[in-house]
């Protein structure tokens, strides 16, 4: 299941890439913020007990990121999620099951 975990990788860089360069202005690569949290979701996508068995983050009853990063993340789904239709291959990946 590494393949999962790559493309649920480029899937949220891809999605804060968007939020950032929506929100932040910036045309090249991430803002630090951006990038500690691209860091951040990385690691627990990595860490997930759970990506195996294929459970979604929102249907998931352990909450592996902190209130804050968490918050971030929504910020950015929210922002980047209607978006992704600029990427629709990549989207039927990531909300289909």
């Amino acid at each position: 299941m590494a393949g999962d975990r790559v493309r649920e990788r480029r899937t949220v860089e891809t999605m804060i890439g968007m939020y950032c360069r929506g929100n932040h202005g910036t045309s090249a690569g991430l803002c630090a913020e951006c990038a500690e949290l691209r860091d951040y979701a990385f690691s627990r996508i990595e860490t997930c007990p759970r990506r195996d068995g294929r459970v979604r983050c929102t249907g998931c009853g352990v909450h592996c990121y902190n209130p804050v990063m968490r918050g971030r993340i929504i910020a950015v789904m929210r922002y980047s999620g209607p978006r992704m239709v600029l990427h629709p291959i990549m989207a039927a990946r990531h909300f289909l099951p």
